[in-house]
């Protein structure tokens, strides 16, 4: 195998790569880039190997989410916020059922570069680029917005620096208050029509956090319930960006992506000979790979071995995106295939992007019963192999947007174009990704149901 470095990813063939005017407008800004300050910093990266570790071992789950695709135009306090607040309430409610930590990763600060189908969009007799995110081009149908334009990196970094500030303060500032995720808990679950499902762990919740408060736990006394670590992630696409973020830690010696605590490669990046394996084979954060119907057995070693050769716990990530009704075909076969050569990963799921489909209102949406079906059979493969779900990673919003069908307000086909905003893909709203975290949360205790049996006999 060739010498790594960050930029031996420019030798390999390269898909989904956005074709720039002006070669030396982009070489300049990828300088600038080059000599900004990281975004992020190893240490906290080895932080989240170390913690993403506990969950390849069953001992931690993994909540990753976010937006589809970030955007400039929506960036805001009051975003960020009412997304860091859902997903904090995603949090709680599987830590409590799960009985373990949950360790809390966006897609966020960073999640700007989408992959698309075609390179070209058609509407009517015109023809342009494809609206690839943010960071590349413009989402307005007319030439100059689709012209890929490479002064929308530092845009992005700027965008993403900011975000990441008010992430830590709220993260660390007491924002993450359990007792004010609770009270936030307890109003979904009086307001949701389905809430009386919900009524009982929110109760128990409940009993605990008074019982800690009657023993002196409290969110005064220690940090722990008022503090919080958040991590960010985003998918590798946009390889220069990534080049010019990639910097050598200083204790180490070693070479971290400092664009993100963590990246995956896409579906449609994951060649074993294309750039996109090779840059991220040779940073040390911690890796995602999203699987889909078409990798097989031998194929996903074979990336397991190049993204991991070392097989160390907490590297790789493994994020099935099979869709409702094929998971069950592909799914237990990289999982027997994987458990049998004995490699260390996190298995999560992604319930969202193998669910699309066109509404008959001409909408693309994801149906909230598909979404919620492939999750639970995620689990029930996991349970019927002997091996760990480790994670979820879903598309979400903080704002009660209407993009996904159904769900406890069963929003229809009809309902879509009320509130559709997104980007790019539909994504969950903040009823319905905190209704996910509680039918996940009932998945948890099944399997504890099941496990505590088996752990007494032995």
């Amino acid at each position: 195998m060739t010498k790594w470095s960050p930029n031996s990813w420019r030798s390999k063939p390269i898909a989904q790569v956005p074709e720039y005017p002006d070669a030396q407008a982009l070489a300049e800004v990828e300088g600038r880039l080059a000599t900004f300050p990281p975004l992020v910093f190893a240490g906290e990266a080895r932080k989240l190997k170390k913690q993403l570790a506990a969950v390849s071992e069953g001992k931690a789950f993994l909540l990753q989410g976010g937006d589809c695709a970030e955007s400039f135009a929506e960036h805001g306090a009051d975003n960020i916020r009412d997304f860091f607040r859902v997903f904090l309430q995603m949090s709680a409610v599987l830590t409590f059922a799960g009985r373990q930590p949950v360790v809390k990763v966006g897609r966020i600060a960073g999640q700007f570069a989408k992959p698309r189908s075609s390179g070209t969009e058609t509407r009517g007799e015109a023809t342009l680029p494809s609206y690839r995110g943010d960071i590349i081009n413009g989402i307005d149908f007319d030439e100059k917005s689709r012209l890929p334009d490479p002064q929308r990196q530092e845009m992005a970094y700027r965008q993403s620096a900011a975000t990441l500030n008010l992430l830590r303060a709220f993260a660390q500032g007491g924002y993450a208050n359990l007792e004010n995720v609770h009270q936030w808990m307890l109003g979904f679950v009086s307001n949701s029509p389905q809430g009386a499902l919900y009524q009982e762990i929110a109760d128990r919740i409940s009993e605990t956090i008074a019982f800690m408060r009657a023993i002196g736990i409290t969110p005064e006394s220690h940090a722990a319930l008022r503090e919080t670590d958040f991590y960010t992630s985003h998918e590798a696409l946009l390889l220069g960006y990534e080049e010019a973020l990639t910097r050598v830690d200083s204790t180490s010696g070693d070479w971290y992506s400092t664009s993100g605590h963590m990246i995956w490669i896409g579906d449609r990046t994951r060649q074993p000979d294309h750039a996109h394996i090779e840059y991220c084979r040779g940073v040390k954060n911690p890796i995602g790979l999203k699987c889909g119907p078409s990798i097989t057995d031998d194929g996903l070693l074979q990336l397991i071995d190049l993204l991991n050769p070392e097989n160390e716990a907490g590297r790789l990530t493994l994020i099935a995106r099979f869709g409702h009704d094929k998971v069950g075909e592909h799914l237990p076969r990289l999982i027997r295939a994987v458990e049998r050569e004995g490699r260390k990963v996190v298995w999560s799921c992604d319930p969202m992007h193998g669910n699309t489909i066109s509404a008959p209102s001409g909408y693309k949406t994801r149906p909230f019963e598909r979404i919620m079906s492939e999750v639970e059979s995620f689990f029930d493969i996991h349970r019927a192999e002997g091996s760990y779900p480790g994670g979820v990673h879903v598309e979400m919003t903080g704002k009660n947007v209407t993009e996904c069908t159904g769900g406890a307000r069963a929003i229809t086909s009809d309902d879509l174009h009320d509130r559709y905003h997104t980007h790019c893909d539909p994504r969950l709203n903040a009823d319905q990704a905190i209704e996910l975290a509680f039918l996940v949360a009932e998945k948890l205790r099944e399997n504890q149901r099941v496990e505590a049996p088996q752990a007494a006999a032995e």
